[in-house]
């Protein structure tokens, strides 16, 4: 990557999500040469992740997290009302390698990466079919939809007793409303779209029915996901 990858002239849509109105940034056109970002991609070596992700991963380059911290890293803090200099603190290209079948409990549910306020989290959508964008939502037992410290023991432990209850999770990615999840907020995918929210937001990839994973990072459903704090 070099800094001609970076587009001088970005649109930036600065959105809320549901009732608690957490703040959401949609960045299109961030780059004028995503395909390269694609071909390093196809380059890497994968593995999976001790996390709940559905897919592998393989490390982002500097490069890519120094140009987004250069170009969008004072909007972000401004935004989100993040005092300080931000850092990354994990950049990976990420694959979705799982299909509804293969998912565990936690991966058919909406899910937070963080209870923390100051800490973000960035998807960059690096493909161009229809393989989902990705969706927020509202706990309906709670009504929560940011889980922080002071609701994490509450809404998990509604988790937990509701994997076992009638309304239990389909076993599928979950797409839309459901008994136990409102859906109040979506960003549709779209090749070099980029989302910046809050860890605490309840969120899910919004993966179709008819979801096929692939494993090749020029025709599946790849992304670069960061963290940044």
């Amino acid at each position: 990557m070099n800094a001609a990858a970076t587009n001088t002239n970005p649109s930036i849509n600065k959105l809320t999500i549901g009732r608690e109105n957490a703040p959401l940034l949609v960045i299109d056109d961030a780059f004028t040469d995503p395909e390269s970002l694609v071909e390093l991609a196809a380059t890497k070596v994968y593995s999976g992740v001790d996390t709940y992700y559905p897919g592998v991963r393989s490390k982002a380059p500097l490069s890519y997290q120094q140009f987004i911290l250069e170009k969008f890293g004072r909007l972000f803090g401004e935004y989100f009302d993040i005092p300080g200099s931000l850092r990354f603190t994990g950049c990976q290209f990420s694959l979705v390698t799982r299909n509804h079948a293969e998912l565990n409990e936690l991966q058919r549910i909406p899910h937070i990466d963080s209870p923390s306020y100051r800490e973000l989290a960035l998807v960059h959508y690096l493909f161009k079919t229809d393989l989902g964008g990705t969706a927020f939502y509202r706990h309906r037992a709670t009504g929560f939809e940011i889980v922080d410290e002071g609701r994490k023991a509450d809404y998990f432990a509604r988790v937990q007793r509701e994997s076992v209850g009638p309304d239990k999770p389909e076993i599928a990615y979950i797409n839309g409303d459901t008994a136990l999840y409102e859906q109040v907020g979506r960003q549709e995918a779209r090749f070099n779209r980029m989302l910046v929210y809050r860890r605490n937001s309840l969120h899910s990839g919004s993966l179709a029915r008819h979801f096929v994973a692939d494993p090749n990072p020029r025709t599946g459903r790849l992304s670069v996901n960061g963290f940044l704090a």
